[in-house]
C-alpha cells in the first residue's frame, strides 16, 4: 500500500491558482494566508497526473469521443461507494454544476417562476437564479443543538409550507450540505421529496461532497430515497472536490425521470453541452479507478485537521466553536460569542489576523457572525492560521 504525504508542502504562487491570485482583488491585500476556495493545498493524485501526462504524449488534441469505459466506471463507483444503481441513459456529461444549475433554471423555468433555497447556503445557488432574473425564495434552515453534540442544521418544512407558493417550481438541495458539512438523512430526503412531488417542484440536489463523508457518517443520494425522490430530482456530481481537480472540469447529470430527462438531454445534446473536454474523462478515469486508497487517506488527514481545529478552539480559542462537518474539509465557525458586527468580524480575519477564509453572510439568512473555513490543507498551514487568531485575540484581549 502507498503511503500519500498530506504534509508535503506545495507552493501554488504562480500557478495562476484563483486561491492565491485574487486576494487582493476580493480582500483589498494579498499579504493574507488563504483559507476560503473550495479547493485542497495537495497535489492532485499522481495517477491522475501520469494519465494526463501520457495522452500529452500523443501531441495531437484533435475532436475526441467518450472513452467506453468511462459511464461504466461511473456507474460501478456510485454503486459501490452509496449503493445506488444508476441506468447508463440516466448520465449525461455537464460542463460545471454551477453551470448545470443555471442550465436547468433556463430550461425549466419561466420568466416568472422561483427558485427556493435553504439558507445558509452555497453562495451560487442564489446568485446564479438571480443572475438569471429569477426571483428567490428563502426557507431557512433551523439551528438545533444535536445529540452528538454541538450545533447543527434540520429543515424547516412548516415554513417551507408556508413560503412555497405555485410560482415556485425549483428547490436546490446541497446533499451534503454546504457550509456546515451536514449528511442529510434518509427520512429527512423522504420527506423533502414527497413535499416536492406534491407541490410540482424539481429538486436539483448538488452531490459534489458525496463522496468526503467523514466519522463513519454514510451519504444517501436524494433520488434513491424513494420513488417520488427519483420523479423529481436532478442530480448532479463529480469527482473533482475528492481527487483536487477543480481546473479540469468534469461533472455528470442523473435524471432518473424520462419525463425531466428526455427534453433536457435533447438540449443539452443540440448544444453540445453533453460533451466532455479531452482531459476530463481521462482524469476521472483516472480518479475512479485508482483513486480509493487516496481517498480513504485524505479523509483520515482531513479528519484529523478537523479534530486538531477543534481542540485548539476549545483550548485556546473559546470564543470560536467549529461544528464537525459530517463530511468534505469545510468547517463552519460559529464566531458569535466574539459579539462583533459584520465588518468587525471580517476585519479581525483579514486586516488583524491575516486571514482569508469566506465570510458567513455570503452564505444568506442564518450565516450572520459565522465563517468557512477549509481545512484542506498542510496541518501546518492550520496551525499556523489559529496561531496567528490566538495572537490576535490575545492581544485585543477578546480572550
Amino acid at each position: 500500500m502507498m503511503i500519500y504525504d498530506f504534509d508535503k508542502p506545495v507552493d501554488r504562487i504562480g500557478s495562476g491558482d484563483l486561491k492565491h491570485e485574487v486576494l487582493k482583488e476580493r480582500y483589498g491585500r494579498g499579504d493574507l494566508l488563504p483559507l476560503w476556495v473550495a479547493d485542497m493545498d495537495w497535489e492532485t493524485p499522481q495517477f491522475i497526473t501520469e494519465a494526463l501526462k501520457q495522452r500529452l504524449e500523443h501531441s495531437l488534441f484533435g475532436y475526441t469521443i467518450e472513452p467506453k469505459e468511462l459511464w461504466p466506471t461511473v456507474q460501478r463507483w456510485i454503486e459501490e461507494h452509496h449503493q445506488w444503481k444508476v441506468e447508463r441513459e440516466w448520465l449525461s456529461y455537464i460542463p460545471g454544476i454551477v453551470k448545470g444549475i443555471g442550465m436547468v433554471i433556463n430550461f425549466f423555468l419561466k420568466p416568472d417562476e422561483k427558485v427556493i433555497v435553504q439558507p445558509p447556503i452555497y453562495h451560487p445557488f442564489y446568485l446564479t437564479p438571480r443572475g438569471n432574473k429569477r426571483e428567490v425564495v428563502w426557507n431557512p434552515l433551523v439551528p438545533f443543538l444535536s445529540p452528538q453534540g454541538g450545533m447543527s442544521y434540520q429543515m424547516d418544512f412548516e415554513n417551507l409550507e408556508q413560503v412555497c407558493d405555485e410560482k415556485c417550481r425549483l428547490l436546490i438541495l446541497a446533499n451534503p450540505h454546504n457550509p456546515a458539512g451536514i449528511v442529510w438523512d434518509k427520512e429527512t430526503l423522504q420527506r423533502l421529496a414527497h413535499f416536492a412531488k406534491e407541490h410540482h417542484l424539481i429538486v436539483i440536489s448538488d452531490e459534489i461532497h458525496s463522496d468526503m463523508a467523514l466519522y463513519g457518517y454514510k451519504h444517501v443520494p436524494f433520488a434513491s430515497v424513494s420513488e417520488e425522490a427519483a420523479e423529481v430530482s436532478i442530480t448532479f456530481g463529480a469527482p473533482t472536490k475528492t481527487f483536487n481537480m477543480a481546473g479540469i472540469v468534469s461533472s455528470w447529470a442523473i435524471i432518473p425521470n424520462p419525463q425531466l430527462r428526455n427534453p433536457f438531454y435533447r438540449w443539452l445534446t443540440a448544444n453540445e453541452w453533453n460533451e466532455p473536454h479531452l482531459f476530463a474523462p481521462i482524469a476521472t478515469l483516472a480518479a475512479l479507478q485508482h483513486g480509493e486508497e487516496w481517498r480513504q487517506q485524505m479523509l483520515r488527514y482531513v479528519e484529523g485537521n478537523i479534530d486538531f481545529l477543534i481542540d485548539y478552539c476549545q483550548q485556546y480559542l473559546p470564543q470560536i466553536k467549529p461544528l464537525r462537518p459530517q463530511a468534505s474539509f469545510l468547517v463552519w465557525l460559529d464566531c458569535r460569542d466574539l459579539r462583533l458586527n459584520h465588518q468587525e468580524l471580517v476585519d479581525l480575519f483579514v486586516n488583524q489576523a491575516h486571514l482569508a477564509l469566506n465570510d458567513g453572510e455570503m452564505f444568506g439568512s442564518g450565516g450572520e457572525g459565522f465563517m468557512r473555513l477549509n481545512v484542506g490543507t498542510q496541518r501546518y498551514v492550520l496551525k499556523e492560521a489559529l496561531e496567528r487568531l490566538k495572537e490576535v485575540l490575545c492581544s485585543t484581549k477578546e480572550l
